[in-house]
């Protein structure tokens, strides 16, 4: 395996730790995808009232 893509991967590995330290509960991940969800809702709105 190349290092470029080894550091990749840990550097991904780190992110998702990250991000689900940052989730107390189940019920904190369901909500932070939610929110996701909406935001990415939002933007496939307005992009759809530009055309």
């Amino acid at each position: 395996m190349k290092t470029t893509q080894r550091i990749g991967r840990i550097a991904l590995l780190l992110a998702v730790m990250a991000a689900l330290s940052a989730c107390n509960t189940i019920s904190g991940i369901g909500k932070d995808v939610q929110a996701g969800g909406k935001a990415v809702e939002k933007a496939a709105e307005k992009t759809k009232e530009k055309m």
